[in-house]
C-alpha cells in the first residue's frame, strides 16, 4: 500500500522526547514489514526541518545540520516514493479551500492532501488526522 507521510507523524518518529515516539516508531516497523510504500512530498521534508530545530518546541530540537542529514537519508530512502504538485493538485487544492472554506491556517496541509491524492495516495501517517478527515477521502493512519 502507498502511504503518504505526513510532517506531524515524522516529528512524532524522529524525536525521542515527543509523548508518542515509541508509538510511531512501532507503527513504521509494522508498515515496513508489510512492504508499504511511503509516499513524501518536498514540502514535508522541509517543513520537518523547520519543525525539529525549534527550540521553542523541543527541548532537545535538531541542530540544522543533524536536521539535514536526516531528512536526506529519508528522502533518499528506497521506501520512499517522491511526489510534487502538479496542476491537478493545484486545482484540487483550490476546489478544497473553497469547497469547505478553509482558512491561512489550513493552506499547508491541504496542498499535502492535494499532491497526495492526484497521485492517488489514499492512506496518510499523521498525528493530526483532523487535518486529513475533512476532505472525506483519506484513511488517517495515526500512531497514537
Amino acid at each position: 500500500m502507498k502511504i503518504g507521510v505526513d510532517t506531524t507523524f515524522l516529528v512524532q518518529m524522529s524525536l525521542r522526547e515527543h509523548p508518542g515516539h515509541i508509538a510511531a516508531r512501532e507503527e513504521i516497523d509494522r508498515r515496513l514489514e508489510a512492504g508499504d510504500l511511503f509516499v513524501m512530498a518536498p514540502q514535508v521534508a522541509s517543513e520537518w526541518v523547520h519543525v525539529v530545530t525549534d527550540a521553542r518546541r523541543f527541548e532537545h530540537p535538531l541542530s540544522m545540520a543533524a536536521a539535514l542529514e536526516k531528512a536526506q537519508a529519508w528522502w533518499g530512502a528506497r521506501e520512499v516514493e517522491h511526489v510534487s504538485p502538479t496542476p491537478e493538485s493545484m486545482a484540487q487544492f483550490w476546489s478544497w479551500m473553497n469547497e469547505f472554506k478553509l482558512g491561512r491556517k489550513r493552506l499547508l496541509d491541504t496542498m499535502l492532501a492535494a499532491t497526495y491524492f492526484s497521485h492517488g495516495v489514499h492512506a496518510i501517517l499523521s498525528s493530526n488526522a483532523r487535518d486529513y478527515t475533512t476532505f472525506g477521502c483519506f484513511h488517517v493512519i495515526s500512531p497514537d
